[in-house]
């Protein structure tokens, strides 16, 4: 497996992690404390957020497809995606993961 699909899933588990924090927080904005121009940020962000979440779907469903996961760790791996946070989490387990795997030794407990 090359580093370029693993580096390109990074970037858009990043991206779709900041964008999912800043949508929670417009929300909040939004709705519980009613500010001025709340409901423009939220659409855009939404928007955003909604279109590289595809794009991140696409890369992180190559990069489980090459690394040969199980479906039930390739669903993990695509939801996190929609739980504020998750994102990051989950990227750094399977960076560390796959590097592991990469540099021969395998860490304990890897698979979910």
């Amino acid at each position: 497996m090359k580093k370029s699909v693993l580096t390109r899933y990074r970037v858009m588990a990043y991206v779709t992690g900041v964008l999912l924090i800043a949508l929670c927080l417009g929300m909040i904005a939004k709705y519980a404390l009613e500010m001025d121009g709340a409901a423009d940020f939220t659409q855009v962000v939404s928007i955003a957020h909604g279109w590289l979440y595809v794009v991140y779907l696409i890369f992180a469903f190559d990069l489980g497809s090459k690394a040969k996961w199980p479906v039930k760790k390739q669903l993990w791996v695509l939801l996190a995606g929609t739980v504020p946070t998750a994102a990051f989490f989950v990227e750094r387990r399977i960076s560390r993961e796959l590097d592991a795997k990469v540099a021969g030794t395998e860490p304990v407990a890897a698979e979910v």
